[in-house]
């Protein structure tokens, strides 16, 4: 399958939604004044500027492996240091006092390595600080994978669920106690308040929905998978009495110091 570059218009019109998650994991670093941060899969660069606010005094980079949204990162903040960079793969020169990703680590095969390499990158006194979508989670995978489970959509549906990596809290745990001796871990469910269930389909089509689009070359066979999937989004997802849609948002956050030596 050919890979397809992100969206950052389309991303960023849910800015609110996608940077509050980095909001509340960032007021769970305990670190007074860090020298060195890394943002990885840092987009568009607005959960950067969360740090930024923060630590305005450190030393801060955003990496990302999409070109699209390096250069919004770019082009938006202009001062700011951005970088191409892709974590599953490369390796990075430098230390950081913060190891900080939002909604990134999902895209990245093998946690076992992923995680292993994320610690290798701190100062003995570093944290590392991540923030997943638990998307499987979430009715709206549901309502995806009946669809992409028809007989019609089997071409652009297989092997789908092998691009994400997403496991549960004690995986998560286990892994972290090998590296680290003090972890915070937690679940938060968000209810964003939506204008319609259409706007649930905006939100997810450049995430969730993304690699099953991008298998679909032809755009009339797009806008028909889209309309089977609101279907399913609006039986999962009813109005309120004011015409709004609360559309429940589970992430799984986890915060580790005091890393041990490999």
């Amino acid at each position: 399958m050919k890979k397809h570059d992100w969206n950052p218009e389309m991303y960023l019109k849910f800015s609110k939604e996608r940077t509050q998650p980095s909001v509340d994991l960032v007021s769970r670093i305990d670190y007074n004044k860090p020298d060195s941060i890394i943002d990885i899969g840092c987009g568009s660069g607005n959960s950067t500027q969360v740090l930024y606010q923060k630590w305005p005094d450190s030393y801060i980079i955003g990496v990302d492996n999409s070109p699209a949204m390096i250069k919004r990162a770019t082009e938006d903040y202009p001062d700011q240091k951005w970088f191409l960079f892709d974590a599953g793969k490369e390796n990075m020169d430098r230390k950081f006092d913060i190891v900080f990703s939002n909604a990134t680590i999902q895209w990245i095969p093998n946690h076992d390595e992923l995680i292993k390499r994320f610690s290798g990158l701190l100062n003995q006194q570093g944290i590392l600080a991540i923030q997943i979508p638990l998307f499987f989670d979430m009715p709206v995978s549901k309502s995806i994978a009946e669809v992409g489970n028809q007989p019609k959509w089997q071409y652009a549906s297989n092997g789908i669920k092998e691009l994400f990596t997403i496991h549960d809290e004690r995986y998560y745990y286990n892994l972290l106690s090998k590296y680290f001796n003090k972890i915070d871990i937690w679940v938060t469910d968000y209810f964003h308040i939506m204008d319609s269930q259409t706007s649930i389909l905006d939100m997810i089509r450049t995430t969730g929905l993304k690699p099953y689009l991008e298998r679909i070359t032809d755009n009339k066979e797009k806008k028909e998978f889209e309309n089977q999937v609101l279907i399913k989004i609006k039986q999962e997802y009813p109005l309120q009495s004011d015409g709004k849609v609360l559309f429940p948002f589970k992430r799984l956050f986890f915060v580790a110091s005091n890393a041990k030596l490999i």
